[in-house]
Order: C-alpha cells, then sequence, then structure tokens
C-alpha cells in the first residue's frame, strides 16, 4: 500500500537489514511513524553547509569544506553561529519503491538548532531518493544558543514512505467532517492553515524570544535549566507583536489540531509573501497527536518563528502555516503519547523539555 510507514513496519525494515547502524537500534528510537537518528562519534567543523550533489560523497566534499575535526566521545560544545557535519549511526539500504523524508525533532527546533539531513549524491536537504543506500549525515548549526551534544544523542528524525500519500484538499475536507481536524472552522487551501494565538486566556503572555547572550545548553539535561537564562518573554494587550530582525521566537497556534490515527502530518515551509518571518523548522506530526483516546485534547502546535530583513507585526489569528496530511500505510501499533514518552501531547504554549515549567 502508498502511504506513511509505520512503527511495526520499521522494525521489520530494521531486522531486514534495509536499515543498519554499528550499534543496535533502540526501542526508545522507533515513533509511530518515524525513526530517531543517532549522533556519531566525530563531527566536522566545515566553513559554509552545503550537499554533496550528483555523483559526490559527502566524505568527499568535507575534504574540501572541513576545517577541523571534533571529538564528541566525552561530549562536546557546538558553537552558535558555526556549521558542523556529523556522521549518524544509522544507515540505509532502500527498497526501489520506499523514499524518506527527514526533519529535526521538537525539542531540536524549540532551541534554533538547524539540523538537516544529507546524503551521498544528494541535491536536496531532507530528502532521500527512493532506493538510496549509504550513509545519513546530521548538518547542525546552532542558531541562539550552543549546545553540549555526544554520541547517540538524537537531533533529527526520518520518515519512510512509498509513493504520494498526501491528501488534496477535496480528501482533506472530507476527513475534517469525518473527524474534526482543527476545533473551529478549517480554513484549507493547498493544506489545512493554522493560525497564531496572541490573545491566550487569562495571561498577557503570548510568547519567548531568544536571548542572544547566554550560557550552554547540555541537550541531556532535562527539565534543568530557568527560563529567564535564557529567554524573555514577550506580552501583548492588543493582539499582536513586532517581530525583530534576526529574533527567534517561540509562539502557539490558536487552533488546537488533531492527527487521526492512520494519518501523519508535515508542516510546509511556509511563503515568504506574507511575512517577513518564517515558521517551525520541526515539520513532523506523529499519528494520534492531539487525538482523545491518546490523551492528546487541545494539543496546540508551537510554532518557531525566526524574523528575516525587516521588523514584521504579527496579528492575532494571522495564518502562518499549513499542514499537509498524509495517509499511513497501516495503522501504527503505537499512538504518540499513548504509553510512550511524548513530552508535547496535550500542549500549549510550552518551551524544550530542557527547561523547567511551572
Amino acid at each position: 500500500m502508498h502511504g506513511v510507514i509505520p512503527n511495526q513496519h520499521i522494525s521489520r525494515m530494521i531486522a531486514s537489514g534495509q536499515i543498519s547502524a554499528p550499534l543496535p537500534v533502540i526501542p526508545g528510537q522507533i515513533q509511530p511513524a518515524s525513526l530517531d537518528l543517532r549522533l556519531g562519534n566525530r563531527a566536522f567543523r566545515v566553513r559554509a553547509s552545503f550537499l554533496a550533489g550528483r555523483g559526490k560523497s559527502v566524505a568527499e566534499r568535507l575534504e574540501e569544506f572541513q576545517m577541523h575535526e571534533v571529538d564528541l566521545t566525552g561530549g562536546a560544545v557546538l558553537e552558535k553561529g558555526c556549521v558542523y557535519v556529523v556522521p549518524l549511526m544509522e544507515g540505509l539500504s532502500l527498497p526501489a519503491d520506499i523514499s524518506a523524508a527527514a526533519n529535526a525533532k521538537s525539542s531540536t527546533g524549540r532551541l534554533d538548532l538547524l539540523t538537516r539531513t544529507i546524503t551521498d549524491g544528494g541535491t536536496e536537504f531532507d530528502r532521500i531518493p527512493a532506493g538510496y543506500t549509504g550513509p545519513l549525515y546530521a548538518e547542525i548549526c546552532p542558531r541562539s544558543f550552543s549546545v553540549l551534544v555526544r554520541p547517540g544523542m538524537r537531533l533529527n528524525q526520518i520518515r519512510f514512505g512509498r509513493g504520494d500519500a498526501v491528501l488534496d484538499d477535496a480528501a482533506l475536507r472530507a476527513l475534517h467532517a469525518e473527524t474534526p481536524l482543527v476545533d473551529g472552522t478549517p480554513v484549507i487551501d493547498d493544506g489545512l492553515g493554522f493560525s497564531v494565538d496572541l490573545k491566550l486566556p487569562g495571561s498577557t503572555l503570548v510568547g519567548y524570544r531568544a536571548k542572544p547572550h547566554t550560557g550552554v545548553i547540555d541537550l541531556d539535561r532535562i527539565g534543568h535549566y530557568d527560563p529567564a537564562d535564557f529567554w524573555e518573554e514577550v506580552h501583548s494587550t492588543q493582539g499582536h507583536i513586532i517581530l525583530d530582525p534576526g529574533a527567534f521566537y517561540i509562539l502557539v497556534s490558536r487552533e488546537a489540531v488533531t492527527i487521526p490515527p492512520d494519518y501523519a502530518a508535515e508542516m510546509a515551509p511556509f511563503l515568504a509573501v506574507v511575512g517577513e518571518f518564517r515558521v517551525h523548522y520541526a515539520g513532523f506530526f506523529d499519528p494520534g497527536f492531539g487525538h482523545d483516546a491518546a490523551g492528546g485534547s487541545d494539543s496546540r502546535g508551537v510554532l518557531e518563528v525566526r524574523c528575516h530583513e525587516a521588523p514584521f507585526v504579527l496579528e492575532h489569528g494571522q495564518v502562518v502555516g499549513r499542514l499537509l496530511y498524509e495517509r499511513m500505510a497501516e495503522v501504527p501499533t503505537q499512538l504518540y503519547g499513548a504509553g510512550i514518552a511524548s513530552n508535547y501531547q496535550g500542549q500549549g504554549l510550552k518551551l524544550s523539555k530542557h527547561f523547567k515549567s511551572d
């Protein structure tokens, strides 16, 4: 069947060697519709971001652009503003009818940690063609905070699929009529639109802005850091905020979002013609996100927003992105939030798991 491959099929791909690694894949890496990828033992500081290009390997391009090698074995700091390439533990030997897409994990995106997957012969970030055989690499560029990383950390994830399973607008409307995908009237136009909430009930707090000069974040420390050391609160009493050029914000969607168990979703890049900003680095929504039966009632989408060249007024209710829904090839045996460690099920405005919460 065409569609996104679920956890039980990912397990079979591991068993058959289509997904391989020098250390066994651990159960916690396998999500309802994706696989977490692990950092290897070393990183390469490079002069610039790059793609391997047709007929060339990442190792060959590293010889051109590498500045120095960093041993991650005992933990190492990846500095803000620098670009690193890290060989991942997992490699692929995909069948001719299965392709893959990768993306940063939610916690990675919420730290403004730009993480993209590159492959041998690759001409696009985060897109792995059907039949690909070879290694995987993570390109990592910390944008707001320097981070301490170690081998085995999982900053990005990969989703596998067979054929094109994206719902068109007619199918999306039919699905919403059967199982509401958002609370309220859906905005469906080349995907399901969602807007920003700048009038949170009972509070003037509408978001957070990354501070420019902070300490290092150890990505293994969960619930450890005081948000005030790394973030400024963003308040609004008028239903709008002004985004500062170069600043990074955490905001929240006005809509509660639901992903039914037999679907997955990806947040599409948002066109800049509506304003000088981009929304969201971490684009995968697993089956069961926001689903009542999986404990996800009233789950909002957290928005990772970076403003570009000019200050921009962002208004309450402004559409800032769209979700593309995809059919699952099979219903997964595990849903997001149902008996697994899902940090963001039922979320509202929420920083990454590394920060203390009230």
